[in-house]
């Protein structure tokens, strides 16, 4: 990564670190997709069972693979014919794994869900909750972290499962009320009941969407 782009991406994520502490929520930077890797797995005790969602950005630093080839109790909803199982599984898990759609300069996550098992599992149930955050999700405040939810990640996704939305179509947020459409649940986290709980690795890279 470009050397200004990265020392820009330092002293930002410095700035979302600690506004992730006033939060009760532990913030960590990356400089690279494997030392967030290193992180991640330092942070998950073997034995421990993990779940996901649709996290794009675990899947891209291999936490997963990693997980599924060491010694962890990796649930695996893609692997399991019973999907609502597999979701709430997520409920009861150690850790389980995400990302933002948006996240703000002072520690704010936004989310954006169709199902609602990836917000509802973030807001409560698991006992730990891993976010793997690319720089590049990183925005002003929470109404520009709700734009990029919107207008960003939820579009490209509705893309991506070939899905009859307007923003498919046109590539931008129509508000609709299409029966396909994934904006059903909004979550912002902007703070933390119970300490230790949410940790965040920030990450020198562009990760999902």
């Amino acid at each position: 990564m470009n050397e200004n782009i990265t020392k820009r991406n330092e002293l930002l994520a410095s700035t979302v670190i600690k506004g992730l502490e006033s939060r009760q929520m532990t913030g960590y930077y990356a400089k690279d997709k494997e030392e967030a890797l290193k992180i991640a797995l330092s942070l998950i005790p073997e034995g421990s069972s993990v779940t996901m969602g649709g996290c794009m950005s675990a899947h891209e630093i291999g936490l997963p693979q990693a997980l599924a080839g060491g010694n962890y109790n990796f649930i695996d909803r893609d692997k399991m014919e019973d999907k609502r199982a597999a979701m709430l599984a997520a409920y009861d898990a150690d850790y389980y794994l995400a990302s933002a759609n948006g996240m703000t300069e002072d520690g704010i996550i936004v989310n954006i869900d169709g199902n609602a098992n990836r917000v509802s599992a973030i807001a409560q149930g698991p006992k730990h909750v891993l976010f793997i955050v690319g720089m590049n999700k990183i925005c002003n405040d929470v109404d520009a972290a709700m734009k990029r939810a919107r207008n960003t990640a939820a579009t490209i996704n509705a893309q991506r499962f070939g899905l009859d939305t307007p923003c498919a179509k046109n590539g931008t947020c129509m508000n609709c009320k299409s029966p396909d459409t994934i904006c059903c649940q909004f979550l912002i986290t902007r703070y933390s009941k119970h300490p230790g709980r949410i940790h965040v690795i920030l990450v020198n890279d562009s990760l999902g969407f």
